[in-house]
């Protein structure tokens, strides 16, 4: 969207018109803007309204019935957080007893409308004037508890704010095809953002796999998953950082969440032969390197070295795995599982991988599924060898 397609929609002829139109589907598209030419609305009208139909569409997943009623930019929408996990994050602003924040590189305005929504004011700061424009548009409904400037984070007046929050960009430039970036080239830099949380309490939301090695020493690590995603690193500090925690693992699914909370990585458990359960770890455990925390509480002990698979005897899950009762140990050869499946009657196969090349995909094609029956394969290594084990889910 830019500046032409943005002025015409942002009228109550352009705006009721997007209320009217659902081009949710590919195959809806050609139809609606057929229709809206023939009715003789503008080129730049059209594009903005099918092009916001479906932006609206997509936004259902992270935003839920509010989308219907917001502004989006793709790439705004792609890097913007799930309310359900924006108002988790305001939750710790306001328990820290923080009342104003500024959002620096506030996108499309989703961090900011969690934090509003909880009694905070904002000062929503945005370099890119048409993500601004719909920042400002997105957020009205809150008044003056909101300010949304379109200026560069470095130069946002911070007087009078009790905290910051900052979501640098982590794509190129542009509100449709963008491309992710290095972590050099973050926009505000890594290196301002962090000399600023150096001085005043906040929080910044980075990429799961940005570098380890590059997080402040003093802060608090917060790997965020979401019904089964790994979406997010917050890096935390001053107040907002916890007293003792350096490394956190926060696993939602719906509106239930749970955390696990350490000072440091965890020491894995050692390894031990297959036992009855097989147990996938969270990304967000993963990545916040606290397996061995898990695995204690399971009464698990590691599959393979470095591998994130446990294996217990104990009829035992948690939140923070997906576990699987293993049925028998199969062929890892195509041909000869391909046998053995269809010997079980199994039509419906999941296939989960870890530490062998194979793309279950083009596999589940090779095995000729067929039956009444459902399990999971498993595919991993240990050592040298790859091993394959059909399992059943755990609720």
């Amino acid at each position: 969207m830019d500046i032409a397609e943005l002025t015409a929609l942002l009228t109550a002829d352009g705006l009721r018109l997007l209320d009217e139109v659902d081009a949710g589907t590919k195959d809806d598209v050609a139809r609606v803007v057929s229709r809206l030419r023939a009715a003789g609305h503008p080129p730049e009208l059209v594009s903005a309204v099918v092009g916001q139909a479906r932006l609206r569409a997509r936004a259902t997943g992270k935003f839920g019935a509010f989308a219907d009623r917001m502004l989006f930019t793709r790439a705004g929408l792609e890097q913007a957080t799930r309310l359900s996990v924006a108002a988790r994050h305001a939750g710790r602003f306001r328990a820290a007893g923080v009342a104003a924040v500024a959002d620096l590189g506030c996108g499309i305005g989703g961090d900011a409308m969690g934090m509003a929504a909880l009694g905070l004011r904002v000062r929503a700061v945005e370099a890119d004037e048409v993500t601004a424009a719909i920042a400002a548009y997105n957020l009205a409904p809150f008044g003056d508890d909101v300010t949304v400037a379109h200026a560069a984070a470095e130069s946002a007046d911070l007087d009078g704010v009790d905290a910051v929050w900052l979501d640098p960009a982590r794509r190129t430039a542009g509100h449709t095809e963008t491309t992710r970036v290095s972590a050099a080239e973050y926009s505000p830099s890594l290196e301002w953002a962090f000399e600023l949380l150096a001085r005043l309490s906040g929080g910044m939301k980075l990429g799961p796999g940005f570098d380890r090695d590059d997080l402040p020493a003093d802060a608090e690590a917060q790997w965020v998953s979401a019904d089964g995603s790994t979406i997010e690193l917050v890096v935390w500090t001053g107040a907002l950082a916890r007293p003792g925690v350096r490394r956190a693992a926060l696993v939602t699914r719906g509106d239930d969440a749970w955390e696990l909370t350490a000072p440091a990585d965890a020491e894995d458990e050692p390894v031990r032969d297959l036992g009855a359960f097989v147990h996938e770890p969270e990304g967000a455990v993963i990545r916040a390197r606290l397996i061995g925390d898990v695995a204690r509480a399971l009464t698990a002990g590691m599959l393979a070295p470095g591998m994130a698979y446990l294996t217990s005897d104990a009829a035992v899950t948690s939140p923070f795995v997906s576990s699987f009762r293993v049925r028998e140990v199969v062929p890892f050869e195509t041909r000869a599982l391909a046998k053995v499946l269809r010997a079980r009657g199994i039509g419906t196969l999941e296939i989960k991988k870890r530490g062998v090349d194979v793309d279950p995909a083009v596999l589940r094609t090779k095995l000729g599924l067929r039956g009444d029956d459902a399990a999971t394969l498993l595919l991993t290594r240990v050592g040298s060898r790859r091993l394959a084990f059909l399992a059943d889910r755990v609720g």
